[in-house]
């Protein structure tokens, strides 16, 4: 039998397919010995390398561990999916994966990787009921934030500073709230990460007014990260990224010490639970 040959330039779920055959390929697996390794049948395997079935989360990432693509079929994946991902964001999550460090700043809710896994729910939920997105995309960008979430265990720094508004919205209501609260507390208790508090006091001072994310590469280049409603934005231009790296510093400078962004956040943590127990 002819074998099918699969352009990868018609589709994303082609360019993954194209991928995960030279990627296998490359590590002198055959399709039976691949299935064997991650549990998964050659007939699985071939049918997704002949993009005539779409692979599941489960699958992808067992096979991009299994051949050591450092999340290069993950990306691909997530660029299929792209549905339910912001234009640009998958670009934004290759480099995401890279990055040796990160700084980041949020204003009125907690950033993503820090999120408690009910606040997420919480926030995907609400998009859910407003039809914004269906519950196959909300399911899907909670599973991608599971993924990035483990990138606290690398080792790689987080510096992260939030506005004193993310503190004080109660997304998913006030127990869900309390648990994210404490949730912050664990992390930053974290050697790796760096959690800070801008307070309401800034006003006008606050040097950033919008979210943006200051990845560090493994070359120790930098790039920045931002969003607006309709879509995500890379930035690698070196000057417009010192530019950023500049108002974070002073940001930081300014934000409350990390002993005190702690105590904020104890206090408006116990605040919830006070407020829960009045009858």
């Amino acid at each position: 039998m002819a074998r099918r040959i699969v352009d990868p330039t018609s589709s994303p779920l082609h360019a993954f397919a194209v991928q995960l055959s030279r990627s296998r390929v490359a590590m002198g697996l055959t399709q039976v010995d691949l299935g064997s390794e991650i549990r998964y049948s050659n007939v699985y395997i071939s049918n997704v390398e002949g993009a005539k079935q779409a692979p599941s989360l489960k699958f992808v990432e067992r096979v991009d561990d299994a051949l050591q693509t450092n999340g290069t079929l993950l990306l691909l994946y997530w660029s299929w999916k792209s549905g339910s991902l912001l234009p640009g964001f998958p670009e934004y999550l290759r480099r995401e994966r890279e990055a040796i460090g990160s700084r980041i700043f949020d204003t009125d809710m907690v950033s993503g990787i820090l999120q408690e896994p009910e606040y997420s729910a919480a926030y995907e939920g609400a998009i859910v009921r407003r039809g914004e997105a269906t519950r196959e995309q909300a399911d899907e960008r909670l599973a991608l934030l599971a993924q990035r979430q483990l990138k606290l265990n690398t080792g790689a720094s987080l510096h992260v500073v939030l506005d004193e508004a993310a503190l004080r919205r109660p997304i998913g209501g006030p127990a869900v709230m309390t648990r994210q609260l404490h949730h912050l507390e664990m992390l930053s208790a974290r050697p790796n990460v760096v959690l800070q508090i801008a307070p309401h006091r800034l006003a006008e001072d606050r040097a950033l007014s919008h979210p943006v994310t200051i990845l560090t590469l493994p070359n120790r280049s930098l790039v920045g990260y931002t969003e607006t409603l309709q879509r995500g934005y890379l930035e690698q231009d070196a000057d417009t990224v010192a530019g950023w790296v500049s108002r974070y510093d002073r940001l930081q400078v300014n934000a409350l010490s990390q002993l005190d962004s702690l105590a904020l956040i104890r206090e408006t943590r116990k605040g919830l639970e006070r407020h829960a127990k009045r009858p």
